[in-house]
């Protein structure tokens, strides 16, 4: 009888303990799951805000040519912000990166081929180019910022509704409105702000 109730006693306790593993381990599991998803939901998270930033916000992008020089060099990377442009025009000075117009595009340049120049004339001014200056409404501006006078004649030329005249700093190596035309506003894509890289020319542009 004794015995009996001891074995019996022996055989609950296994079981007991048999259940209590099987719990501990579904336990374990399911917390191992609930983290790794957590873990992917905050990824996707991260990635859509990164796709929706990068379209709409902000990007970086590589200057591939020496036509901005002496304000960008070859290498340099900057940051083009997109919100700007939807509360304000651009204006005289501007740095504004865009997707080349139809007649690049005829030269054998793709959309994805962005361009980065500065801003001249707006819609509405009259350009012209002579005698190494620049002339906005039949005035010279002043501009310390680029590499040497332009060398060309162009224009007098008014700019049209919704499109603007741009030029590259190193204005006698640049493929720029003085070439191929006004820059229509649809394409511009952005305004470069600052420039992040190399770390030793960090800051505004």
């Amino acid at each position: 009888m004794t015995s009996e109730k001891k074995n019996l006693g022996t055989e609950v306790a296994e079981i007991q303990g048999d259940s209590s593993t099987s719990l501990s381990t579904s336990t374990w599991w399911q917390k191992a799951w609930k983290s790794s998803f957590e873990n992917i939901q905050i990824v996707i998270i991260a990635l859509g805000l990164a796709i929706v930033i990068r379209a709409l916000v902000a990007e970086p992008r590589y200057i591939p040519s020496d036509s901005m020089v002496p304000t960008l060099h070859v290498g340099d990377r900057v940051v083009v912000e997109k919100i700007s442009y939807y509360l304000e025009p651009p204006k005289t000075g501007d740095i504004v990166v865009f997707a080349p117009p139809e007649k690049l595009q005829e030269q054998g340049f793709t959309q994805d081929q962005a361009f980065i120049k500065r801003v001249i004339g707006l819609p509405g001014q009259t350009v012209a180019v002579k005698k190494g200056l620049v002339y906005l409404n039949d005035k010279p501006i002043v501009e310390k910022y680029i590499a040497e006078p332009p060398k060309y004649q162009w224009g007098p030329y008014r700019v049209p509704e919704n499109q603007y005249f741009v030029m590259g700093d190193n204005r006698n190596n640049s493929n720029d409105s003085s070439r191929w035309g006004f820059l229509p506003k649809q394409n511009i894509i952005g305004r470069a702000v600052l420039r992040f890289w190399p770390l030793e020319r960090i800051g505004e542009v």
